[in-house]
């Protein structure tokens, strides 16, 4: 095992932990905030699954996954704007708890942890059918093209499994104030693709013969 690549993850994963509290249960101004504790339970359960696995069975990938530097100038700015919206949308739906101001049924929370945990399992699927994913847009070396599974239905499975997963967080939270936030993050990840097709046909080998036979990026049928 990696001691370096595993206390790297474990530090990661616990300022994860606790920017989630802080930026939720501080507006909430309680730790009754039953949405709260479900989305930190289908967030980072999975979440350290994960690592474990990655961390025993391709150190690599995780290493990769870890490595949140952009080099474009593009996806600096859809970074960015990402940090802000869960920032944003995480206090709102604290506040939104704490004043009462528009809150959904407990069911609808349960449903839509079930939805964001799908989501999840697909993003694992994408992990294992695709072992180049970095969370940077660049090109590795000896990257080749991925068209098979998942990515013979769509370009890029793994936004989909995003766009399912956090889309879901404001329902969870229980929060409809917070869901016109998080609603933005479709169109964050439409941003983020244009450049990535761009980088991707000019430096990587076959991506264009790939853009041809897959015409759909997220959804299919639809875009």
């Amino acid at each position: 095992m990696d001691k370096q690549l595993a206390k790297k993850g474990l530090i990661r994963f616990g300022i994860g932990i606790l920017l989630v509290l802080l930026l939720l249960f501080l507006p909430a101004g309680t730790l009754r905030y039953a949405g709260g504790w479900r989305f930190l339970f289908v967030l980072f359960v999975p979440m350290l699954i994960m690592g474990l696995v990655l961390l025993k069975k391709n150190p690599e990938l995780l290493k990769k996954r870890l490595d949140a530097k952009e080099k474009q100038g593009a996806q600096k700015a859809v970074v960015l704007l990402s940090l802000l919206m869960f920032a944003g949308g995480f206090i709102l739906a604290g506040l939104d708890f704490r004043f009462d101001w528009v809150q959904l049924p407990r069911f609808v929370s349960r449903i839509a942890a079930v939805i964001f945990l799908t989501g999840y399992a697909m993003y694992a699927e994408v992990m294992r059918e695709n072992a180049y994913l970095s969370r940077t847009v660049k090109v590795q070396e000896g990257q080749k093209v991925v068209d098979t599974g998942l990515y013979g239905i769509v370009r890029h499975p793994m936004y989909t499994a995003t766009i399912l997963m956090f889309t879901m967080i404001p329902l969870i939270l229980g929060s409809l104030a917070a869901l016109p936030v998080f609603l933005l993050y479709p169109a964050i990840i439409v941003k983020r693709i244009g450049n990535e097709e761009k980088v991707l046909a000019k430096e990587l080998q076959g991506y264009d013969a790939y853009l041809k036979k897959v015409k759909y990026r997220l959804f299919p049928k639809i875009w």
